[in-house]
């Protein structure tokens, strides 16, 4: 989880003021039909031209397409506009959008609306507007801030990353969580998380995170970090509130009991700060993936030592990744959850997609039992109707989770999903787990 905390405060300050402006709005005006849509926080472009949180600007690579996300809620002719500037000659831009096709010349030295032609759209949903610069006679084809759409039909319910929120989490897109439910006897006394990951061929995009052990105090799951490099992380937040992780008293900080071999032990910050753990592991798509947490609560200290075990179900092969103390609280596992997220922007227009099942707790006494039923979540960007790519539910005897990529087919959040039992229940010789 890769965040900036006063980056990410500011962007839910944004929600929560779009959404007084939603309700104060309601049954007193008409939807807009006019939207300003900022490719700061809703376009792509291929390298080397970027995007930045100002647009499309300094666009010069003939090869580069520019692609712009919007979602629509009605089939509507659209009037489609541009907000940009040619600093030096003429160019010619093309515009796709389906089966829609618009060129036009523009050579305005200033910051202007161009309006482009209109769009015929066959059904609601998404909408990809794609830019192609096809000549210049200048060093750049445009900058461009903004796309305008103008609609003939109200739509109460078009979707983008707005103006004032955070470009970076927009870009990074929905975050989605699965949240177990525990059942009220075991609540208090969750010693042992089970649960296993299959992410599918073709979803194990670059910059995802697919977390299968949430609990009160950390996270523990699976990444992608680039084209060669995946890691099973493992993290615990400290008591102390700092994104800071140099600023934890002694008193408060997590403290390594052991770690696995090969395993990188250090901190995070910029979420909370705590202790970090992740090794390398070139885990593949399509293979399932188990991941096994313990709690340890010591009352007479009031702390507890979480302790996370990988294993490559396949091989049979359990690791060790760490175990750390967490001071100032003596608890057993609570608030189990599982998430789906991407951390890496210039990703945030691919879908990747988690199936998670075999989910077994075991109390203090081991005695186990299988999870069967789970609440589908989202963050604030999905809450905040800026993006309506995630999906959540069951799939046969596994929940799955996916986001990104602006596909269609959303499903509400906040629904409760109930998945078949797993027949048989996974083999784990508590006794004989790696010890380092």
């Amino acid at each position: 989880m890769k965040k900036t905390t006063f980056c990410y405060l500011s962007f839910l300050l944004s929600v929560f003021t779009a959404a007084i402006s939603v309700a104060q709005g309601t049954n007193s005006q008409a939807p807009a039909l006019k939207q300003v849509i900022p490719l700061g926080g809703n376009a792509w472009v291929n390298a080397p031209d970027t995007i930045t949180d100002e647009g499309l600007v300094n666009w010069k690579n003939p090869k580069s397409t520019a692609n712009i996300y919007f979602r629509v809620s009605v089939a509507q002719d659209i009037k489609v506009s541009l907000r940009l500037r040619v600093p030096q000659g003429e160019s010619k831009i093309g515009i796709k959008a389906g089966e829609n096709y618009i060129f036009k010349k523009v050579s305005n030295r200033a910051f202007d609306t161009i309006e482009m032609g209109t769009i015929h759209l066959k059904h609601s949903g998404h909408v990809k507007i794609e830019l192609k610069g096809m000549s210049k006679t200048g060093a750049v084809y445009a900058d461009i801030s903004d796309l305008i759409i103008q609609t003939k039909q109200p739509d109460a319910d078009i979707a983008y990353v707005k103006q004032g929120s955070s470009f970076h989490f927009g870009r990074r897109g929905p975050s989605v969580h699965l949240r177990f439910a525990v059942p009220d006897e075991k609540k208090t006394k969750v010693k042992w998380f089970y649960n296993q990951i299959i992410v599918p061929k073709g979803q194990d995009v670059v910059g995802s995170y697919f977390m299968a052990d949430g609990f009160g105090q950390g996270y523990f799951g699976m990444q992608v970090n680039s084209t060669t490099e995946r890691r099973v992380l493992f993290s615990v937040w400290s008591p102390f509130n700092t994104e800071d992780p140099k600023s934890i008293p002694d008193s408060m900080r997590i403290k390594l009991i052991k770690g696995g071999a090969g395993v990188h032990i250090g901190e995070f910050g910029n979420e909370g700060s705590g202790g970090q753990s992740y090794m390398h592991y070139p885990w593949e798509a399509g293979k399932a993936y188990a991941f096994l947490l313990r709690a340890e609560p010591d009352v007479a200290k009031n702390s507890t030592t979480f302790t996370a075990y990988f294993e490559d179900v396949a091989a049979g092969k359990w690791f060790l990744v760490a175990s750390f103390n967490r001071p100032q609280k003596a608890t057993y596992l609570t608030s189990l959850y599982s998430f789906v997220e991407n951390f890496e922007p210039e990703n945030g227009d691919k879908t990747r997609k988690a199936l998670f099942t075999n989910q077994w707790i075991g109390d203090s006494e081991n005695n186990w039992q299988q999870l069967t039923g789970a609440v589908y979540t989202g963050d604030a960007t999905a809450k905040a109707n800026y993006r309506k790519d995630y999906a959540g539910g069951v799939e046969g005897d596994k929940f799955y989770l996916q986001n990104g990529g602006f596909f269609d087919g959303f499903i509400k959040l906040n629904t409760p999903f109930t998945r078949a039992p797993v027949s048989v229940k996974p083999v784990i010789d508590i006794n004989n787990l790696p010890v380092k």
